[in-house]
């Protein structure tokens, strides 16, 4: 049965795409089950960071070709929905791409914050292969991350990227062992570990200033945020853990 599934620990979500016989492609109804389950992390007081990832052997193979050639535009908006939830999360977010990343499957690996390739991962954008342009802001989301010549490389000229070259261009943080899901499980322990409302801030404020240009205008953007942070109970219990060490030192 094709689902979106959600489990949850350590303060740690990991949703999966199960579909493996059709290689986890998307369709409506796992689109939309997708963006339920990001929202159901992000009203759970005690989920801190999502990790997403496929059922083996494939992370995504991109959306239901069915689906695709029957969409029209509200079609094909709903078909984004999903991984567009998962840009929007306001939690740290980190894909385990676990196999091939195909089309709408590299689009909700380039939705996550961080990706983690297993040895298997494939980033392969497709679109012009299958005779369609790209769409769900691949372009914008690929050139951000590798710069133009690899989008473009990728985009216009098919070139796929496997683990090694995924972390030498950018498009993943790094490459993991067998268990991509228990690497970015022990990559997503510090956000997990931290107050839950302050990650949120964080990942807010970087959001808004990697669209800034002026040093002193990300200065103003995080002083009020900072200034909150300092007055908070979270930081004071760990300023007086931190003094109990240093005045335990012989």
């Amino acid at each position: 049965m094709a689902e979106v599934a959600l489990e949850r620990s350590d303060r740690i979500a990991v949703i999966t795409v199960r579909d493996p016989e059709r290689r986890n492609a998307l369709t409506l109804e796992l689109s939309e089950q997708l963006a339920d389950a990001v929202r159901a992390c992000e009203r759970d007081p005690e989920v801190t960071a999502v990790v997403v990832t496929g059922a083996a052997p494939a992370f995504c193979a991109g959306a239901d070709l069915t689906a695709l050639g029957e969409a029209k535009e509200e079609g094909l908006r709903r078909i984004y929905a999903g991984f567009l939830a998962v840009a929007d999360c306001s939690l740290p977010t980190i894909a385990a791409v676990n196999g091939a990343a195909v089309g709408a499957g590299l689009n909700l690996a380039l939705a996550c914050d961080v990706r983690v390739a297993g040895p298997r991962a494939r980033f392969d954008a497709r679109f012009l292969q299958l005779g369609i342009h790209p769409g769900g802001g691949m372009t914008w989301m690929l050139q951000r991350l590798v710069g133009p010549q690899t989008a473009t490389a990728m985009t216009l000229f098919g070139q796929i990227l496997d683990a090694d070259e995924a972390v030498r261009t950018g498009l993943a943080y790094t490459r993991s062992g067998d268990d991509v899901v228990a690497a970015a499980r022990d990559l997503a322990k510090a956000s997990a570990e931290g107050p839950r409302e302050l990650v949120r801030t964080i990942k807010a404020t970087m959001r808004t200033t990697a669209a800034l240009d002026d040093h002193a205008e990300a200065v103003t953007t995080e002083l009020g945020p900072q200034v909150t942070s300092i007055g908070s109970p979270e930081f004071a219990a760990k300023l007086a853990a931190l003094k109990d060490r240093i005045s335990g030192r012989p």
